[in-house]
């Protein structure tokens, strides 16, 4: 029986991860839950998942969700109830899947307290790798990635050794975009960018798949996971969806990893490594399919990847620049006050006035988010 706490327990990552742990309850149990402001799902899951504890983001929605359940559970706010429910003694597995930078102390404290961490939140490592691997390393967490992507890669190395790898190849779709002509793309609307063709997943998500920021996002989120470099790691646009990801090995064999598009593949491998659960997931018929195709991705009709790669050649603070404008301007875009073009020309404009300050702990990580967005908000207010 494992015993899990949920960060993010009604975002998408969430929500699929509770549908497999229901339709397993001889193999899981839920102890904790934690989420920001979606009071009324959360009430559902209390009545249904019975935890001991739950967060929420502040006393306004403590209260809130109070009046919407019968069931007694500890209520606990913000961030440090966040971290409570990472840390929760009973909690043997902890799936980090809340979004953004917020989702970094909660999982850092996981990783320090030396929990099975499944990974979903890719700002972690974005923002403050070398910190969190170095405590996994000290504290003997485990650190099992949720993101298709990073998954893929995962289950190619299972019995490898990093010195045999020539290459890291991650996959992307290309998103809702990839064909558009490059003059139509300024006037993308929210509503056309959150629609992926292939992942249902959240709004956040969505847009970063869209701008292909997610990609540079993982980029440096495998780089601090698979010990290795920048320049050992390839993106290649594949619309199909089907190849997660590969590895290339020094002999040029290369392993990729394939299925369905369904986040649910990566979360019960994540949740039940080193086993596999038996899935109710459609099974993959390659001769319906019929081509799987992939090409180089477009710079010029997706400059966030290529930021993401500059990032990583900068000060230490970089990605975490990157990270934080791209939220805010992500933000922005979706409350119809920032062109979707302008996402990466506000992250360039921030991500160019990066500071040099070294960044040696994770107060050092938020001080520079939080920098971050306050220069972001601000180049938004001068118009």
């Amino acid at each position: 029986m494992r015993n899990i706490a949920i960060l993010g327990s009604t975002g998408s990552i969430g929500e699929n991860a509770l549908q497999i742990i229901a339709n397993s309850p001889d193999r899981f149990r839920v102890v904790a839950l934690a989420a920001r402001a979606s009071v009324g799902k959360l009430a559902l899951q209390i009545e249904k998942f019975r935890p001991a504890l739950v967060s929420v983001a502040d006393a306004g929605k403590a209260r809130e969700l109070k009046s919407l359940i019968k069931r007694r559970v500890r209520i606990v706010t913000g961030a440090q109830g966040a971290i409570e429910c990472a840390t929760h003694p009973d909690a043997d597995t902890v799936l980090a899947a809340m979004v953004g930078a917020a989702g970094l102390p909660p999982t850092h404290a996981a990783v320090c307290a030396g929990k099975r961490v499944a990974l979903a939140n890719k700002e972690t490592l974005v923002i403050a790798g070398g910190i969190v691997m170095k405590e996994a390393r000290r504290s003997k967490a485990t650190i099992i990635p949720v993101d298709s992507e990073h998954s893929a890669v995962f289950q190619a190395l299972r019995g490898e050794e990093m010195k045999t790898v020539r290459r890291l190849i991650l996959t992307a779709s290309g998103g809702p975009f990839l064909r558009m002509h490059l003059s139509q793309m300024a006037k993308v609307t929210a509503e056309q960018a959150l629609k992926h063709p292939n992942w249902n997943m959240g709004p956040k998500i969505s847009i970063d798949s869209a701008t292909m920021m997610n990609k540079g996002l993982e980029v440096i989120e495998a780089r601090w996971l698979f010990n290795t470099q920048a320049s050992m790691i390839e993106v290649v646009v594949h619309p199909q969806s089907i190849v997660h990801s590969m590895v290339e090995f020094h002999d040029s064999s290369v392993i990729a990893q394939m299925g369905p598009p369904d986040m649910r593949a990566p979360i019960s491998f994540a949740l039940n490594y080193p086993d596999r659960l038996e899935m109710d997931i459609p099974r993959l018929d390659l001769a319906q399919l019929k081509a799987l195709t992939f090409e180089q991705p477009d710079l010029a009709r997706f400059p966030c990847l290529a930021l993401a790669y500059q990032a990583m050649q900068m000060a230490p603070a970089a990605p975490a620049v990157l990270s934080a404008a791209n939220e805010v301007a992500v933000e922005t875009f979706l409350n119809r006050k920032l062109g979707f073009m302008d996402i990466p020309r506000l992250v360039e404009k921030v991500l160019n006035e990066c500071p040099a300050d070294p960044v040696n702990s994770i107060a050092d990580v938020l001080a520079v988010d939080h920098w971050a967005r306050a220069r972001a908000r601000e180049i938004m207010g001068r118009g």
